[in-house]
């Protein structure tokens, strides 16, 4: 009797963690900051506000950074935290670099309003690029994701035609990535995110362009390693010693970020072999 306590005991507790899985996973995957309406942005380089109706009752937010001469522009997808407020201070790395750059929050994020799901943001983000389309040709577009923003942004760079698509510390998959931190749990079928960059990103005809920090323990760079393998013309960049969150940080990002948006060809180490390629 009581090894049937004890089974029916552990079998409950496996029911209620499925279901706080099911029902709670959006406080464990995004940690917006909102800001009202009316918040004034206040950013040291030129910018103008934007607004993108995307369907009844949601309405996307972003900020439209440029620059004179501009060599094109760069579409960034930021991580799971904060709003564009504060991802802002990653303008300079661009505009420095020659390049206008466009940032959106997803919903629930700043101003952004509406129900959030993944195929509500894919959407979005769509909708954005096209709003992006009207203002440059495809050959000055660049897509740039980082963490979270990695999976949308090949989605998008898979669904169109941009210059170069660049990813910062991505995740294999969405489904994948959760199984490092909840391997017993029937993740397929309790996730509202599967985010699967690794089919989108066989579907990408540009040439990709992969940074990760080899001391990323959030992401391991073998996520990195297994989506440069499936792009069509894709290279992983390693950052040595860097981390999840800090790759802006070290001066080979830098580096390899010029390389990357200017089209100079760079010769790096990498697994004791060397790369070269950037076009």
């Amino acid at each position: 009797m009581n090894g049937w306590y004890l089974i029916l005991s552990l079998a409950g507790v496996y029911i209620l963690c499925c279901a706080a899985i099911y029902f709670l996973q959006e406080l464990f995957i995004f940690h917006p900051e909102r800001l009202a309406e009316n918040f004034a942005y206040n950013f040291e380089y030129p910018f103008e506000e934007i607004w993108i109706e995307t369907e009844p009752g949601a309405k996307i937010n972003g900020i439209h950074f440029k620059i004179p001469n501009t060599k094109g522009v760069v579409f960034y997808f930021k991580g799971n935290s904060r709003s564009i407020k504060g991802w802002s201070k990653f303008a300079r790395d661009f505009l420095g670099k020659g390049y206008d750059i466009f940032m959106i929050d997803y919903r629930g994020f700043g101003k952004s309003k509406g129900k959030r799901t993944e195929d509500a943001i894919i959407m979005d983000n769509q909708l954005a690029y096209e709003y992006l389309r009207k203002n440059y040709v495809e050959e000055q577009i660049i897509i740039y994701g980082r963490s979270i923003g990695s999976g949308f942004a090949t989605k998008i760079a898979a669904d169109n035609n941009p210059y170069k698509l660049i990813l910062d510390s991505p995740y294999f998959s969405f489904l994948e990535l959760g199984r490092r931190f909840v391997p017993i749990f029937p993740l397929r079928f309790l996730l509202k995110y599967h985010i699967r960059t690794d089919l989108y990103i066989t579907s990408v005809k540009c040439p990709v362009y992969i940074m990760h920090g080899t001391k990323d323990r959030l992401i391991p760079i073998r996520s990195a390693e297994k989506l440069a393998r499936l792009a069509k013309n894709g290279m992983i960049i390693p950052i040595e010693d860097a981390h999840h969150n800090n790759l802006p940080r070290f001066a080979a990002y830098h580096d390899h970020l010029y390389a990357i948006l200017h089209g100079i060809g760079r010769t790096y180490a990498y697994n004791g072999g060397y790369q070269t390629s950037y076009n």
